[in-house]
């Protein structure tokens, strides 16, 4: 922290003017010059002395609401400040220290407080807003306290408290579902057999086996068959889903991978993942996002749970461009298997990165392409390939490019008509 001079305006006029009055008495041999330096003197000697040597002990807490904030919102923060000394306190000033990436005036006019001789703390209340601008952990604080004395000649400063953290989280931003149901884009929902008794309702009839149980006879299958049937349960699980963010270094600019929120294309990328895993969790999807290389950046998102979305946006406050994985990686995650709905979610892009992915679409029902590369003929070679591609630009609309890609079968077949 910086020193700053001991003196408010005042006390160096006063400093400046003692001065004068001993040179002028000395030119001039003016007693009463000379005494009233020495008393200007005096004062500033008193007042530096009053301010030191009274006792404050000073604790401070900060919290802010809400703990975690988007991208773009505001975040209101209140500094706790309790104040215990054995004198009443004079007016001063306050400033709490804030990093880049938040903006608002985070300074005012601290209050007098009143003698503490009677017990208990004097506390006041500081609030301030914040606008959050950059992606990351930010840490506020600590606070800078100026205190004067009760004549306003001196003054002191005191670093007061520890730092709080505030995460700033992507723009989680509603996207309008990638199909008209959960689970359309995955043919059906998957089903599996398992043991009687484990919760479901959904019987089956399947022929007895030696070792089934008579009690598990489906009287009227058998009845029906004209052969010996047991009772078993049909149980649905839920569909998957698949969202790739590309976080090779390559393809973002170089400032992506020193710090969140210094490249704007890196952020849009980040915004449209959270985005994505978000509204395929609320149509019922599971959820696993992973990188280029297959390497998970979450746990699965159970498909519904929201609550492991708000996890989700939280850690990915810290994500920044690594690696250098190759977009062909993609294409041997996948080989010979087909998968649900996949989202790929990369920056800039070369023919040879377009010609790379080209063979993953034939293993997904659903293959969407969001680039941040704003290059027609980019996405237009993507989807020649059988990717619903689309640009996420920075300053373009997620949810507009959203919906291109999610309705991409019916704005074809309204074209084609």
């Amino acid at each position: 922290m910086r020193r700053a001079w001991p003196l408010t305006a005042r006390g160096t006029g006063a400093g400046v003017l003692a001065i004068a009055c001993f040179i002028a008495a000395a030119q001039l041999g003016a007693i009463q010059l000379l005494a009233f330096g020495v008393f200007l003197t005096a004062l500033v000697i008193v007042s530096l002395i009053a301010l030191h040597i009274t006792r404050r002990d000073v604790e401070l807490t900060r919290s802010s609401s809400p703990p975690a904030v988007p991208v773009g919102d505001d975040v209101r923060v209140t500094v706790h400040v309790s104040v215990r000394t054995a004198l009443p306190t004079t007016p001063g000033t306050w400033e709490d220290r804030v990093p880049e990436g938040l903006e608002g005036r985070t300074d005012g006019r601290f209050p007098a407080l009143g003698s503490g001789l009677r017990g208990g703390d004097r506390a006041v209340d500081l609030v301030y807003d914040l606008h959050a601008t950059q992606r990351g952990v930010h840490w506020l604080g600590p606070l800078d306290l100026t205190v004067r004395d009760p004549f306003g000649i001196a003054r002191r400063v005191a670093e007061v408290g520890d730092t709080t953290r505030l995460i700033v989280t992507p723009q989680c931003i509603e996207l309008p579902p990638l199909t008209a149901f959960a689970g359309a884009t995955g043919g059906m929902l998957q089903a599996t057999t398992t043991r009687l008794g484990q919760g479901s309702d959904n019987l089956i009839a399947r022929p007895y086996q030696p070792g089934d149980s008579m009690r598990r006879i489906h009287w009227r299958a058998t009845a029906h068959r004209d052969m010996l049937m047991v009772r078993e349960e049909e149980q649905e699980s839920t569909p998957e889903a698949t969202v790739v963010l590309d976080r090779a270094k390559a393809r973002w600019g170089a400032d992506a991978a020193d710090r969140p929120g210094a490249d704007p294309a890196f952020e849009a990328a980040v915004d449209a993942c959270v985005s994505a895993v978000n509204a395929l969790v609320r149509d019922g999807y599971a959820v696993q996002v992973i990188d280029v290389d297959g390497t998970p950046l979450s746990e699965v998102v159970p498909g519904g749970e929201q609550s492991a979305v708000a996890v989700l946006v939280a850690r990915f406050a810290t994500v920044t461009a690594q690696g250098s994985a190759h977009l062909a990686t993609l294409g041997h995650l996948w080989s010979g298997a087909t998968t649900g709905p996949l989202v790929v979610i990369t920056g800039a892009l070369t023919a040879d990165d377009v010609d790379a992915l080209a063979p993953v679409p034939a293993h997904s029902v659903h293959p969407v392409l969001l680039t941040t590369d704003g290059a027609s003929d980019a996405i237009e070679r993507a989807a020649a390939t059988g990717w619903y591609a689309a640009s996420i630009a920075p300053g373009t609309s997620l949810r507009e490019a959203w919906l291109r890609v999610a309705h991409a079968d019916v704005v074809a077949a309204e074209a084609a008509s």
